[in-house]
């Protein structure tokens, strides 16, 4: 079983939205010092929209790396699963391969169970 990369393409996925998100946050903020600038806003004003965009932009990270290690969570899972259903699959096999030495089956019908059972690992 080959191991997946470090920072594979659930890390790449979560630093392009934490990226995104930090990109965000830094031009609501440029938009907020050219309110000000122009006397749109107050700097009282400004501030606090620039912690609210700030707060929101952190939920939305926290969000999506929960999500990400779910996702991350379940794929090990079921890699686990997977490897636990390929090993009983195999010590079938060599119980087949045993009932074919006694001559309890035939080759044929071990070929035939052979098949079937490589074609699900």
């Amino acid at each position: 079983m080959a191991k997946a990369k470090k920072g594979g393409y659930l890390g790449k996925f979560l630093k392009r939205a934490d990226k995104a998100i930090q990109e965000g946050v830094k031009k609501a903020d440029e938009a907020l010092d050219d309110a000000v600038e122009f006397g749109e806003l107050t700097a009282k004003q400004a501030s606090k929209a620039s912690k609210e965009l700030s707060a929101k932009a952190k939920k939305e990270s926290e969000a999506i790396q929960k999500k990400g290690k779910k996702k991350l969570t379940e794929g090990i899972s079921s890699a686990k699963g997977s490897m636990v259903n390929s090993e009983e699959e195999l010590a079938t096999l060599e119980k087949l391969g045993q009932l074919r030495k006694k001559g309890i089956i035939t080759e044929k019908e071990f070929q035939a169970k052979k098949k079937k059972i490589l074609s699900k690992i």
